[in-house]
């Protein structure tokens, strides 16, 4: 018997070396026949580490590694392209104010009076 090939969504990379992928599926409730949505959990080995969380991945049968994993990755086939929007607010948040602090420190040292960042300056018109 051939061993089974499942094509999934990475969602967990937490531990090492293994992952947590989505199987999604659709089926008919066998009484009423409304569609219902479904998924199916699988733990994936991954040994070189290559799949991160949102990956869509490939995935076969394998023997069991463990307790939860019976699966190993075969090939990422598409990388994730969502971005972490907090963390690039906070980067723009930290550059601001590292270029607000060199402005600062070079007209205190040519003895001019300090300019205020653009953000300050936009508050402060508003008000």
């Amino acid at each position: 018997m051939p061993k089974r090939v499942e094509t999934g969504t990475v969602t967990s990379a937490a531990a090492s070396k293994t992952r947590r992928v989505e199987i999604p599926r659709i089926i008919r409730h066998p009484k009423y026949g409304r569609i219902l949505h479904s998924r199916t959990v699988c733990h994936v080995h991954d040994e070189l580490e290559e799949s991160a969380a949102g990956d869509l991945v490939e995935i076969i049968e394998c023997p069991p590694r463990s307790r939860t994993k019976r699966w190993e990755l075969v090939r990422v086939v598409a990388k994730s392209t969502a971005v972490d929007i907090s963390s690039l607010r906070s980067g723009a948040r930290a550059t601001e104010i590292r270029e607000a602090s060199a402005r600062d420190e070079a007209a205190s040292a040519t003895g001019q009076e300090a300019t205020m960042p653009a953000a300050a300056a936009e508050q402060e018109g508003a008000n």
